[in-house]
């Protein structure tokens, strides 16, 4: 037993942390975004404990420790979103030292999460998102990306990383449907509105990109490289700003409109769930907040004094 407490106490924690995230990787197929924040989250508390790249011995790796990485976050005006998103790191790493034999306890076990303020959704107006996208025009080949682009984000309700990792074989245009890999890299089928298959037609024909292999990415540049999703942002920011009323808008904002306006025109929540590829009902739940309209008519249908 004394031998094996000596071992633990030689080891890094630092070592750890590859491990870590091979098996983030592995087992909850992380992506390589959560795993990007997930390494520079735990390196901040590891460097603030033995200096920049140094070994952290088992024993630097307390409660009071956390507790001070995480003042350093509010101190520097870190959101609380993002504080919480650092501390899940930390426990989650925590877990996996304690386990691994690395800790002898895990300390972060009971350190509560920040208080975050609820957010609704942002979502744009029905009937001007919709001639917005009428609106849309031009022949060349960087007008009608962005035209079958857009259509096809908000007709879906598709994520940035969907959308941008989209293969010519995820397209079934037949069927009218879409294959999309989400979070977790899950699988699911959406469907895709005629409109959208129509501007899609219209991008493929006008690039003279043909039939196309299985693996080819949908959404190019004009390098013919897979379309970055920071480009995908400036497309939705240049398009759809005026819709937007001069706010900033996001490639999540048609994400949200298109559940907020399924829910308005009758749509169950649990086929909007699905839609979504939202694991729990919870995160669906918060467009019952959004969508007034749909309140309003049910009061209306519904109560006798209405």
């Amino acid at each position: 037993s004394s031998a094996r407490g000596n071992s633990r106490r030689k080891r890094s924690v630092r070592d750890a942390l590859e491990q870590f995230l091979t098996e983030l990787a592995a087992q909850r197929r992380a992506s390589p975004h959560t795993l990007a924040a997930y390494r520079r989250d735990i390196a901040r508390v590891l460097d603030l404990a033995g200096g920049p790249g140094r070994p952290v011995p088992a024993g630097a790796w307390t409660r009071e420790l956390l507790e001070r990485a995480l003042r350093d976050l509010f101190r520097t005006r870190h959101a609380a979103a993002s504080a919480a998103r650092a501390l899940a790191a930390w426990r989650s790493f925590s877990r996996f030292c304690a386990r691994r034999g690395i800790l002898a306890t895990d300390c972060a076990r009971a350190l509560p999460f920040p208080r975050l303020a609820k957010r609704l959704p942002r979502t744009l107006p029905q009937r001007d998102l919709a001639r917005a996208l009428d609106r849309l025009a031009g022949d060349d080949a960087a007008s009608l990306r962005d035209r079958a682009l857009l259509e096809l984000a908000y007709s879906s309700g598709l994520r940035l990383s969907e959308l941008v990792g989209l293969n010519r074989g995820d397209v079934d245009r037949a069927g009218g449907l879409l294959r999309v890999r989400g979070k977790g890299r899950r699988e699911r089928v959406v469907p895709a509105g005629r409109g959208a298959l129509a501007a899609l037609d219209r991008y493929l024909a006008g690039a003279d990109r043909g039939a196309g292999r299985a693996d080819e990415p949908v959404f190019v540049n004009a390098r013919r490289l897979r379309l970055s999703g920071r480009t995908v942002q400036r497309v939705v920011r240049r398009r759809l700003g005026e819709v937007a009323g001069g706010i900033g808008v996001t490639p999540h904002a048609l994400r949200h409109s298109f559940a907020s306006h399924l829910l308005d025109n009758g749509a169950d929540l649990r086929a909007i769930q699905e839609l979504l590829g939202h694991r729990s009902l919870t995160s669906t739940q918060v467009y019952t907040h959004v969508s007034g309209s749909r309140l309003r008519k049910a009061y209306q249908q519904a109560h006798p004094r209405a």
